[in-house]
């Protein structure tokens, strides 16, 4: 079931009828049957009516608070799930130092795959485009990527993994100019905290959005969505989700980003950018719209699973993932992460 997204400002979030409503000055923006919701995303100054919060605590909805930027403020969320020896599993292996630094290891060959294998499609196609192109380049980062892979195994400590990790992203980053084919963008570098230009505002708020996705779904297989082998604790910071995320940046937010430049769903009028701002880029509420329009379409696409001849859309592979990192704690197996062909 997809989520609701509420972006409206001043908007209002109600129940009645079994239905989800959102109004604005008393008339109806849109609604939806109640019971085809996995979870509320709320931006900006958005209300929500007792009625709305008790039917979602009830039903175990996530309503998940984000800041009109798209930044992070909290969620709310029913009753914890009863697995409580999974949660005990899952404390007791991160605090086997071997199981961690196998794990991370895992999610960094995964992410590195993924990189690569997005470069060399691009690089394929280009080279079928143009005979003098930026394919070269593509190639040779995805070589460079490959190396990379290879001095994973020989990293024994997860600080030297996330060495590796940052500069196999720095690599990817580095060419991802290349794969934008549309003029009147920008990419220079990956820039956060805050993104300083259009591009890198679509893919903090695209990573986000997959953050708290993920995030609703490790809390429905009964992990702790906080407890992470790759990502290290850190106060309020969902680490296990992003371990997760790693595997489907590339696939899921990235793809959905070059799409939506690439064929004109979002240009540059979408954005405001002001560089002194403590927002420098700042998306429009009709370009907001449309990317999470484009992103549900992602979350949502079919395809044949890498590790199955099951077709499976990304929002059911991410709960595969999910309890396949649940099976892996409980068992003391190693992790599988999700590699695309």
């Amino acid at each position: 079931m997809p989520p609701l997204y509420i972006t409206t400002q001043g908007a209002k979030l109600g129940y009645r009828g079994h239905r989800l409503v959102v109004e604005r000055d008393g008339e109806e923006v849109a609604a939806v049957p109640a019971g085809q919701v996995s979870a509320v995303y709320i931006f900006g100054n958005v209300s929500v009516t007792t009625p709305a919060l008790a039917f979602l605590l009830q039903e175990g909805i996530d309503l998940v608070f984000l800041t009109f930027h798209g930044r992070y403020r909290g969620r709310l969320v029913g009753p914890e799930g009863g697995n409580a020896r999974l949660r005990l599993s899952h404390y007791r292996r991160a605090s086997d130092p071997a199981w961690v630094l196998g794990t991370a290891r895992a999610i960094v060959l995964a992410k590195l795959h993924n990189y690569r294998t997005l470069l060399r499609r691009y690089a394929r196609r280009l080279a079928a485009m143009m005979e003098d192109g930026p394919a070269g380049s593509l190639a040779a980062a995805a070589d460079e990527l490959d190396a990379l892979m290879a001095r994973a195994p020989r990293c024994t400590t997860v600080s030297g993994l996330s060495g590796l990790e940052g500069r196999g992203t720095a690599v990817y980053f580095s060419v991802f100019h290349h794969l934008i084919r549309t003029p009147g963008w920008t990419f220079e570098r990956r820039t956060r905290r805050p993104p300083r230009d259009p591009v890198n505002a679509l893919l903090s708020f695209g990573y986000t959005i997959l953050t708290h996705n993920l995030e609703s779904v490790l809390r429905a297989v009964g992990l702790d969505p906080y407890l992470g082998f790759l990502h290290q604790v850190s106060y309020n910071r969902p680490s296990l989700a992003l371990d997760l995320v790693e595997e489907f940046r590339a696939v899921v937010v990235d793809s959905v980003v070059l799409r939506c430049l690439n064929n004109g769903i979002v240009v540059p009028g979408d954005f405001q950018v002001e560089p002194e701002a403590e927002y420098p880029v700042l998306l429009t509420d009709e370009g907001r719209a449309r990317f999470i329009r484009e992103l549900e379409a992602r979350f949502n696409l079919e395809f044949h699973h890498p590790d199955s001849e099951e077709r499976v859309t990304y929002r059911r592979c991410w709960e595969l993932q999910a309890r396949r990192m649940a099976q892996a704690i409980q068992g003391g197996g190693p992790y599988r992460p999700f590699q695309v062909r």
